[in-house]
């Protein structure tokens, strides 16, 4: 049974989607879930379902990324995880750090990756002109938003659609490829998973 550990900073609606996944047959668990910030919603959440959690507050070490991050290590070792998922943790990660967990850091990022690395994904699809969007699943490398890509989910882009509306046809996307590409990536499987919308509903 392979151990993940899940970090999160705000609600932690992938966190959920991803913990619900790990149950019966699927071949990994979620040992524990690590925020920056002790207010981020998705802690409470994680604790209703059973899991660890554990919160390594970022400021108090503005400033001094390299302290975070050796305290994010620490509790992280603590609870050996073989995978670490990304799920809007958002704080950028040293080199050094990205190279420690090398091949078992995945995150999540709302837009068709090589589009769209960084911020406000929607808004520059939109601006743009793109005729797709969607999220993508990739592993974590020292170049952002850059690592092998193991799952992307795709939709049209509507003549009405703007940022928020967007976001919002955006998100049942990731909450569906996210679960369905862990799963794939704990059983070995490296292959790029790539769906359109209809055939996430499917996962």
């Amino acid at each position: 049974m392979r151990r993940v550990a899940i970090l999160i900073s705000g609600s932690g609606s992938n966190m959920v989607a991803l913990a619900d996944s790990m149950t019966g047959d699927h071949p990994a668990r979620p040992v524990m879930v690590l925020s920056n910030r002790p207010e981020a919603g998705g802690l409470a959440k994680a604790e209703a379902r059973g899991i660890r959690t554990a919160v390594i507050d970022h400021r108090p070490f503005l400033g001094d990324r390299a302290a975070f991050e050796a305290a994010l290590t620490e509790r992280l070792e603590a609870a050996e995880p073989d995978v670490i998922c990304l799920a809007g943790f958002m704080r950028v990660l040293t080199p050094a750090f990205i190279d420690a967990w090398r091949g078992r850091m995945l995150n999540i990022h709302p837009s068709l990756l090589p589009k769209h690395r960084g911020l406000d994904t929607h808004a520059r699809a939109l601006a743009a002109g793109d005729a797709e969007h969607g999220c993508t699943v990739h592993e974590v490398t020292a170049e952002l938003d850059g690592g092998p890509i193991l799952g992307q989910a795709r939709l049209p882009i509507l003549p009405e659609d703007s940022a928020g509306s967007l976001a919002a046809r955006v998100l049942p996307l990731e909450h569906r490829l996210y679960p369905a590409v862990l799963r794939r990536f704990v059983s070995g499987q490296r292959s790029p998973l790539l769906l359109s919308e209809e055939e996430t509903h499917s996962l």
